[in-house]
């Protein structure tokens, strides 16, 4: 292998799966390579793989910038970056502080902990759904669902039309994948769609508040600085991809995981005390989200490199995750007594950790927790389909059968 071999910016070189062998070949050869980008405006990217070295420029805005052009991998033009430089992801502290103090109010931990009933409940009639007929498809009937729901009450969204969200989010999110993308500007059509409802929710919250997160956020003021609507609409479509994609694809990778080492299954079903120590371990090999962007503000170095000013910088978060450095010798392996496990799933600590890190936890506890008592044989009964991105590592498809029982709930 060889450097010119590797092309991480062609998202179909994903759809087997995360090249993993690349990034260990990077990260022994050339941890901060300079990579040609051929489809951006930029005319390449340092592309940084070493756990270090992610945390480092993760944390340090003052010379790795989120705002000046976004922190998706895709160059914006001037008019769609302006927009989504309101987005709290997209956003550098003071204004990334004041932003986050105002969403914060709505997104406390005892509205966290009052989901976790209805997060049982929800999880079982799921279950309930397909427990009859012992087979189903795991993403489209089980683990799609639980986050749709979760995010749908979080937000105030009714239930009856979650799986608006659910398309939308697949259409931006999916935007490579020809299953998703029916034509060039669908996943445009979406987010313009989205904010749209996010427009009609948020008015029929300002008139008819309940304790949702959205009927708090359209009140929610801090010194009489509150929130723009177009700042509601992108923290809408915020919370629409991360609280649905990446819970969603991290219960279907750990699943599939799991049918890959079958031990690691067994040993939580004879164990289940290893159940923390399992979900991050989860975390940790599936990285649903594989990447974020930043732009250098000033000359600086990344280890040993020199960058230079308005050079872009992706950082991964699945190359990190599997450093040699931090995780030994069994880095590549899944191991769910895996400890300590400093694996950087929600961003490594710093301003952009990760709002939804406990939701996404409980999800996750509560779903596997389920699965062990009422479906303890589930097994693959078809091939996996991945999807197309070089930016969520996503699961489409993935058939399975088990042993057919009766539902529990009423």
């Amino acid at each position: 292998m060889e450097l010119k071999d590797i092309d991480l910016s062609d998202s179909r070189n994903f759809v087997d799966g995360v090249p993993h062998h690349w990034f260990a070949y990077l990260r022994r050869e050339c941890p901060v390579q300079w990579h040609l980008d051929p489809n951006g405006q930029a005319e390449g990217f340092w592309s940084v793989t070493r756990h270090e070295d992610c945390v480092n420029v993760n944390r340090d805005y003052e010379h790795f910038s989120s705002a000046r052009a976004a922190t998706l991998f895709t160059d914006m033009d001037p008019e769609n970056l302006a927009s989504l430089q309101l987005m709290m992801l997209n956003m550098d502290p003071p204004m990334h502080t004041r932003y986050r103090r105002l969403v914060s109010k709505g997104f406390t931990p005892r509205m966290i902990r009052d989901l976790g009933e209805k997060v049982v409940t929800a999880t079982d009639q799921i279950i309930d759904g397909v427990c009859e007929t012992g087979s189903a498809d795991f993403v489209e009937q089980i683990s799609a669902e639980l986050p749709l729901q979760v995010i749908a009450d979080l937000m105030g969204v009714p239930q009856s039309d979650r799986h608006l969200v659910f398309d939308w989010s697949n259409h931006m999110i999916g935007s490579e994948d020809p299953e998703f993308q029916v034509s060039p500007e669908s996943s445009t059509q979406a987010s313009m769609e989205l904010y749209a409802y996010a427009d009609q929710l948020c008015e029929k919250k300002r008139l008819d508040p309940h304790e949702d997160l959205f009927s708090v956020l359209t009140q929610a003021e801090i010194e009489g600085d509150s929130l723009s609507q177009l700042e509601l609409d992108l923290f809408f479509l915020l919370l629409a991809v991360a609280g649905n994609e990446t819970t969603r694809n991290l219960i279907s990778g750990a699943m599939a995981a799991f049918f890959d080492n079958p031990d690691q299954w067994d040993r939580l079903l004879a164990d289940r005390s290893l159940l923390p120590s399992a979900i991050e371990e989860m975390l940790r090999f599936v990285t649903p989200v594989m990447h974020f962007r930043r732009q250098a503000t000033m000359d600086w170095a990344i280890g040993d490199q020199k960058i230079s000013e308005g050079d872009k910088v992706v950082f991964w978060h699945t190359s990190a995750n599997r450093d040699e450095s931090v995780f030994g010798e069994t880095a590549d392996k899944f191991d769910i007594g895996r400890t300590p496990n400093n694996h950087i799933a929600f961003g490594g600590g710093g301003p952009h950790f990760c709002l939804g890190a406990n939701l996404a936890r409980m999800e996750i506890k509560v779903m596997f927790e389920r699965l062990l008592d009422r479906v303890p044989d589930i097994r693959q009964s078809g091939e996996v389909q991945h999807l197309q991105s070089n930016f969520i590592n996503g699961v489409k498809h993935l058939p399975v059968a088990f042993t057919p029982s009766a539902p529990v709930t009423p």
